[in-house]
């Protein structure tokens, strides 16, 4: 089972219906919500182990005659669960944080993606302070792969009007992986540093909002990062 605690609705309705994990639910109550994985997309997911996600993204592509394609990355080495998933899933065994953008990019035909999503979490210690900050430093190196260390180090410096920010956007040196329009999803813990990531993203986004999905543990101190729309 993923996840700590008894078998719950969740875990029950996972396991009835071919996901490899209850964490499907998550990214399915996103998805409902937010509608941010369409038919054809280019899904970049960080953190994929076990493979709910994949499964989750890869039946929102639709029909094949759609394409698109979901790269998973982990730690872990990943097999594409065969529920769910077809030939457009493939996955990386790497660590994040030392994978640099362009080989990242390289998995992708269109050298870049329309969605990336970030699942990432720590190894719980029980330790609130250093699981926030492991946290939150996963959280920036998916900020880092996604929006391009530039976009982010100058964050404070673009201007909050919608138009003179896409011109200001345009002047930076854009190495990020996300593709304009595109869309993004960041898991942290929360702590008080979380609100360091509604500030960054807020100026490059159509929208930008925090979500926890229903099938999150009560337990548990994730929340998730949506941002819509990436200035083009």
């Amino acid at each position: 089972m993923s996840g700590a605690g008894a078998p719950d609705f969740f875990y029950r309705a996972a396991q009835r219906l071919g996901f490899v994990a209850r964490s499907a639910f998550k990214l399915l109550q996103i998805q409902d919500k937010y509608k941010l994985i369409k038919p054809g997309s280019y899904v970049l997911d960080l953190g994929c182990a076990p493979g709910a996600w994949l499964q989750v993204a890869c039946h929102e592509l639709g029909s094949m005659k759609n394409g698109g394609i979901v790269v998973g990355i982990d730690l872990k080495k990943v097999k594409v669960p065969s529920t769910h998933c077809d030939s457009r899933v493939q996955t990386v065994c790497a660590n994040v944080m030392n994978l640099a953008r362009d080989q990242v990019r390289s998995l992708s035909p269109k050298k870049g993606f329309s969605v990336i999503l970030s699942d990432m979490c720590p190894l719980i210690s029980g330790i609130k302070t250093k699981d926030a900050a492991l946290s939150v430093e996963l959280g920036m190196r998916a900020l880092d792969l996604a929006l391009g260390g530039a976009a982010v180090a100058h964050a404070d410096d673009l201007p909050q009007n919608p138009e003179s920010l896409c011109s200001s956007f345009h002047s930076i040196d854009r190495d990020g992986l996300l593709q304009p329009g595109g869309n993004l999803v960041v898991k942290i813990l929360e702590s008080n540093d979380m609100q360091e990531f509604g500030r960054i993203c807020k100026p490059l986004f159509r929208k930008v909002s925090w979500f926890r999905p229903k099938a999150t543990r009560s337990s548990s101190r994730e929340i998730y990062l949506i941002c819509q729309g990436l200035c083009a």
